[in-house]
């Protein structure tokens, strides 16, 4: 199955168990167990409790999912206290 064959669905982790699982909790309030795609390994991409993120979950079992995206929170510039002068 690719991973355009996923259904794709917002969360946010709200567990990190160990051995690279995490637990996703989604808008409807049902907990799923997720684990980080190969790209995001790849890149080292590291998410934590409290990150939104985009799950791929499979048409055959909806409790097992692939974090395929991690949203970026706001900002991206230096914190306010930072520099200048």
């Amino acid at each position: 199955m690719s991973r355009d064959d996923l259904a794709k669905v917002e969360g946010v982790i709200t567990a990190t168990p160990g051995g690279g699982n995490y637990i996703v909790t989604l808008p409807n309030g049902k907990a799923i167990t997720a684990k980080l795609s190969g790209k995001m390994k790849q890149f080292k991409i590291r998410c934590i409790v409290g990150d939104a993120v985009t799950v791929g979950l499979s048409q055959y079992d909806l409790a097992n999912g692939i974090i395929l995206f991690r949203q970026k929170a706001g900002g991206g510039g230096p914190p306010s206290g930072f520099g200048g002068g």
